[in-house]
């Protein structure tokens, strides 16, 4: 699924979100004493024993055109999360995995300590100026999440320019915690803001907050100087969240199977039964997003499907207007407008204009389109931002990412097509840029800048100048030396002759690239996705033990632009498979590694990703490493209760029809499970998972399990109390960085002895 792009300090920006297979989400209660101690007496059984759990088949017949299928272990499916041998089943594979993994114990925790000692952990976000306020995110020494916090500009301060900073220290303005999510946290076993809206006038602030991972969430309204609640919680909602005005919000719900179909203005004060349905998407192809415009003066309302996109307006100084029709439903059309002055810009896709042309339009005359930036057969258009006097268009060309500027005449002024964009320079070979929130009506341009040996550098780039100031580089503790790491970017020949990229890091001093090389091989490839290769302090780790670790960009994700995507998914989905199989043998070709040292990696549908090519060569891989994967696809896309199935059918293809069945039959991973060898495999997975249900990746462990013919490992990890993105504090997540390092180390034979 694609991941959510952060954007600015507070909350993040669902930028063309995929959602991906939300599933019933009613989550049990805490493990109870009782259930703990069943747990670890399981694991004392097991220990005497050394053997993987066996769950019991119970046979369940799938019948369509003519085509029978026996799922033994349908059963495990249990959308109330509270079924007593589901439950004591996760629990028996989490304690054999706990068992067989004890040997590793030490390397794990000193993987942990490696990682968590590159964070500087009493840290601040670059301060992000929003009228009288600097605000920005604190995060505290020993502390999983992080503070909200802002600061007065002070007074007589000049306008914002590359330049500005924000003072600290004796006589500056005293820092003021609006929102800590550690008190927050407390006595939770999850804890998710998804959304952090400051009010226009800079009195009020509303939170979008998930305790279970399933991503449901409850947004409260606070005072942002007391912290005192204002009015009621809106409860049930999605964390599609934004100010109509300093005393009205836009937020978005979800229907019975989770798809966000309604749109609502809550006045602030009243009861959220009385609030205002502005828009009701009836049809369960598609589902609701909800931006605001860089101007701060409208929000838009869409309905999208995989190919099509539209869009109303609302006027946030007239919310009790409604909406309006900006841009009508086409099928095959995207549109993604935003406002600067008297003019709506609309960047937009057809099947013609693939990657995408910018156009414009008078507000008083939304039909009257004219084109811009026209649409480039080699260029992607990804993405526009707008200022009071410039423009930035975000593209992609080649596969890597490009920010252009472009100057803009006054408002009121007519509009030209946009020449003499002037582009923003990067230095590595390949690497990672996206765009933060930036001040409308100034001409600074704030981005995020990384690569796999550069930790994120956020920039003030002055449209007028071209200066780029850096404001700051994060932190990598621990005796970090960028010098030591290489870039690569290397093209893999596919099946049908396409050139795949790839991305290539390594510490060139511990190396040889003679195929004796262990090597990290990583993959995606839906959703147009793009996996721009960006920083984690993590993976040094791995690359400080000699690895290899590679980014292959395959089919069916969005970095060679539109085209790369259309031909990576329906009946071509097959391409990101043989693509990713293909940049393997490249790298085992070219002495980057070889099959014994080999290992791969992909979450969620990634995940499937991981386990189709499991299925097609198990020969070429030492070790599996499948997160929260996607892998009963037949199955799932056969069931519409299933949430969001009805809008995936655009991705993967509806299997009510027959072309549509045999296709992802003979790719789907439970379904093509068979009687060979298979490497070491890990897969987890998250109980309250609304996008992937858990049963998916235990359906696949408890095949692989029954049918496979070797010996090696299979393990089976399940988040008793998390969702698709499992854990939520920040060290937490690096705990189970640790385990899957370890899992990778124990499978290439990389775990030094005892007392070594």
């Amino acid at each position: 699924m694609k991941p959510l792009q952060q954007n600015g300090i507070f909350g993040l920006v669902r930028r063309s979100l995929v959602l991906f297979l939300p599933v019933v989400l009613l989550s049990p209660p805490p493990p109870s004493v009782a259930s703990l101690r069943h747990f670890r007496s399981t694991a004392a059984t097991m220990s005497n024993s050394h053997s993987p759990p066996v769950v019991k088949k119970v046979e369940h017949k799938m019948e369509l055109f003519g085509d029978v299928r026996i799922d033994n272990y349908y059963w495990l499916r249990d959308d109330s999360r509270k079924n007593s041998d589901v439950i004591s089943y996760l629990q028996q594979e989490n304690a054999y995995t706990e068992l067989v993994m004890s040997g590793t114990k030490q390397v794990e925790e000193q993987i942990y300590a490696e990682i968590r000692g590159r964070i500087k952990e009493d840290d601040i976000s670059v301060p992000e100026r929003k009228g009288s306020y600097y605000y920005y995110e604190r995060t505290l020494q020993g502390k999983e999440y992080v503070q909200y916090c802002r600061r007065f500009v002070p007074r007589g301060e000049e306008s914002l320019s590359v330049h500005d900073t924000m003072p600290t220290g004796p006589g500056a303005p005293p820092e003021h915690v609006i929102l800590d999510e550690n008190v927050k946290a407390q006595n939770q076993s999850y804890y998710s803001i998804g959304a952090f809206e400051v009010s226009p006038n800079n009195k009020l602030v509303a939170y979008a907050e998930d305790t279970k991972g399933d991503e449901i969430y409850t947004v409260y309204i606070i005072d942002a100087e007391t912290g005192a609640s204002v009015g009621k919680p809106l409860v049930g909602v999605t964390s599609y969240l934004n100010w109509a005005g300093d005393d009205a919000l836009v937020y978005i719900t979800m229907d019975e199977i989770l798809r966000p179909d309604k749109a609502w203005l809550h006045k602030l004060g009243t009861e959220q039964s009385t609030d205002t349905c502005l828009y009701h998407e009836k049809d369960d192809m598609f589902s609701l997003d909800l931006q605001a415009t860089e101007s701060k003066k409208y929000l838009f309302i869409a309905s999208e499907s995989k190919f099509t996109r539209f869009n109303f307006y609302l006027d946030v100084s007239r919310p009790q207007d409604g909406i309006v029709v900006l841009t009508p439903r086409v099928d095959g059309v995207d549109t993604f407008p935003s406002h600067r002055g008297n003019h709506f810009f609309i960047r937009r896709r057809s099947a013609e204009i693939f990657n995408s042309e910018v156009v414009a339009c008078p507000l008083d005359n939304t039909s009257a389109t004219e084109v811009i930036l026209p649409h480039r057969e080699s260029v992607k258009i990804q993405d526009i931002q707008l200022f009071l006097n410039h423009i930035v268009v975000f593209e992609r060309e080649d596969g890597l990412p490009k920010i252009v500027v472009y100057s803009l005449p006054d408002i009121g002024e007519p509009l030209k097509s946009l020449e003499g964009g002037r582009a923003v320079d990067f230095t590595d070979a390949t690497y990672s840029v996206y765009l933060s929130d930036s001040e409308f009506s100034s001409s600074i341009l704030r981005f995020c800048y990384s690569s796999m040996r550069t930790p994120p550098s956020t920039y003030d780039y002055d449209m007028k100048t071209g200066v780029s100031i850096l404001k700051k580089v994060e932190a990598v503790l621990g005796g970090f030396d960028i010098t030591k790491y290489v870039t690569e970017r290397k093209w893999a020949t596919a099946l049908d002759g396409t050139k795949v990229p790839l991305s290539i890091a390594y510490r060139k001093d511990l190396v040889k690239l003679d195929g004796s090389d262990p090597l990290l091989l990583y993959g995606y490839g839906s959703y147009e996705a793009c996996v721009d290769p960006s920083f984690k302090g993590s993976r040094i780790s791995l690359l400080d033990r000699g690895f290899i670790y590679v980014i292959a960009h395959i089919r069916g994700g969005g970095e060679m632009g539109r085209q790369w995507y259309e031909n990576g998914k329906l009946m071509k989905k097959k391409n990101t498979f043989t693509d990713f199989i293909a940049s393997a043998e490249y790298l085992i070709e070219n002495k980057y590694c070889s099959k014994e040292k080999l290992c791969i990696n992909g979450r969620s549908a990634g995940g499937l990703l991981i386990g189709a090519v499991l299925n097609m060569r198990p020969d070429l891989f030492k070790a599996a490493v499948a997160g929260v994967p996607f892998v009963d696809v037949l199955t799932t896309m056969l069931d519409p209760t299933i949430p969001l199935t009805t809008s995936e059918w655009e991705e993967w293809g509806d299997p009510r029809k027959e072309e549509f069945y045999f296709y992802m039959k003979s790719y789907s991973p439970v379904d093509n499970v068979k009687a060979q060898d298979y490497p070491d495999i890990l897969v987890t997975a998250g109980l309250n998972d609304p996008r992937v249900l858990y049963s998916e990746p235990a359906k696949f462990v408890a095949k692989l399990r029954d049918m496979k013919t070797d010996h090696n490992l299979l393990l089976f990890k399940c988040e008793l109390g998390a969702g698709h993105f499992s854990k939520s504090g920040r060290f937490e997540k690096l705990q189970e960085d640790a385990f899957t390092y370890a899992f990778i180390l124990k499978s290439v034979n990389m775990i030094p002895a005892l007392g070594n």
